[in-house]
């Protein structure tokens, strides 16, 4: 038997797969989320984009609900086998999250490929996760995707049949297969605890330095990540015009303007109908949100579609517990046609591209995050001089130094004020304020 060259290869040349052509198809339902049939296939058309598809052709329908059998009705099921010979679509992509029945039913009219909003997003976190970290949360939301799709997938193999043989203890290969992947659910949920852990430890050693956090948050493609690497002044992340183009989330310390510094975190962008799975398996990245100090939201104000983006926000952030949390807004891509903010009251105009409105950006984050955190006026012995040092910088702190004591004013984390407090001279001049951050603790 001759030599093959490996797949993928002829005579030492790489053969990039065939593009999948895609067909769109989805159901507008009378829905009350600000998104019509139209606006969301055009969403879901980039996202096909950026998963490596081509777009051949997209429909929709008006019905009050989708049909349990096959999605959009046998009507329009119909038209989608005349429009497969007009186009010669191999991939069909549903709006919304199809039941087992519903995959199954488009499958065996059209024998083409069918996946759904939720299978195609998670294919692109899978493609776009780098780190450790995402990659274990990309697979648990998969394999959480997956197991209720696992219905009558390997019927020829079951013990349906009866008779001599079948009789006693067994299992099917579906149940099997059932069984296999709830045990991979059951590690990955594991190890997804122990990043969860990790980053908790990291978290506290923030609050034990005093640091303060902001995460960036905001919808896929606004310029999160963009706008990280031109508060840092160097690119540390991936910043590309693609929907999801980054998945792991980066922290850097950033310089403002008063000499004070703070932590800033580039979080995973949202979008519109995200997967619940994701939702569940990304918290750990997410729990980032919620230790934060202070939430920068980030929106495109050229997006037509700007309304919407931040509704989505809003639900995914209330989701997490944190909209009630402090929170900045900055109206990026101001300089591009068509950019507006006059429907965000308060929003800062910028653009992460060009650097513009950035220094009053930075100048706004160190006062909202000077307001953060417990109010100290403290008097300090000079042993407590290394301690104090280490808090040098930190937004919103005023050091001054006199013949026999160091006076401390402004904001500071409550594990800081507790442990300042503890130190604070007795008497008069530290009595007051050694009660009020004490209380505050």
């Amino acid at each position: 038997m001759g030599e093959h060259a490996p797949r993928g290869r002829r005579a030492g040349i790489e053969i990039a797969p065939p593009v999948e052509r895609a067909f769109l198809i989805a159901v507008e339902s009378g829905t009350e989320d600000g998104w019509s049939a139209r606006e969301s296939l055009e969403e879901l058309a980039s996202l096909a984009r950026t998963a490596g598809a081509e777009v051949v052709g997209a429909e929709w329908q008006a019905r009050r609900h989708p049909d349990p059998d096959s999605y959009i009705g046998a009507g329009k099921a119909s038209e989608l086998i005349a429009a497969k010979a007009e186009t010669g679509f191999t991939l069909l992509i549903a709006d919304d999250e199809l039941s087992p029945t519903q995959q199954r039913t488009l499958e065996e009219l059209l024998e083409v490929k069918v996946i759904d909003r939720s299978r195609l997003i998670l294919d692109i976190f899978a493609l776009h996760a780098r780190t450790r970290e995402g990659r274990l949360q990309v697979e648990l939301a998969q394999l959480e995707y997956q197991l209720p799709r696992l219905t009558r997938l390997w019927t020829h193999l079951s013990r349906t049949g009866g008779g001599i043989g079948t009789r006693g203890p067994g299992e099917s290969q579906l149940e099997t297969d059932r069984r296999l992947i709830r045990d991979r659910i059951s590690v990955m949920k594991r190890r997804v605890d122990e990043v969860r852990r990790s980053r908790d430890t990291g978290a506290r050693a923030r609050d034990v330095r005093g640091d303060q956090t902001v995460a960036i948050v905001g919808y896929t493609n606004a310029g999160k990540s963009t706008l990280l690497n031109s508060l840092v002044g160097s690119e540390v992340v991936l910043a590309e015009d693609k929907l999801f183009a980054t998945l792991d989330p980066t922290s850097r310390r950033v310089r403002l303007p008063g000499g004070s510094a703070t932590i800033i975190t580039d979080t995973v962008g949202f979008i519109h109908k995200l997967p619940h799975q994701l939702v569940d398996a990304f918290r750990a990245t997410l729990e980032e949100v919620r230790r934060a100090d202070l939430l920068l939201e980030v929106v495109d104000a050229a997006d037509p579609h700007l309304k919407e983006h931040r509704a989505t926000i809003a639900g995914v952030l209330e989701e997490l517990g944190v909209d009630e949390k402090p929170r900045l807004v900055a109206a990026n891509k101001c300089d591009l046609p068509g950019a507006a903010t006059a429907d965000i009251p308060g929003a800062l105009r910028i653009s992460a591209a060009t650097g513009s409105g950035l220094p009053e950006l930075r100048a706004t984050l160190e006062r909202e995050l000077g307001e953060q955190g417990s109010p100290i006026n403290l008097a300090l012995p000079y042993t407590a001089a290394g301690m104090i040092e280490a808090l040098r910088g930190r937004a919103g702190l005023k050091i001054a130094y006199d013949d026999d004591l160091i006076r401390l004013t402004g904001f500071a984390s409550p594990e800081v004020a507790g442990q300042l407090a503890r130190l604070a001279l007795p008497g008069p001049q530290g009595k007051r304020e050694t009660t009020r951050a004490a209380k505050r603790k």
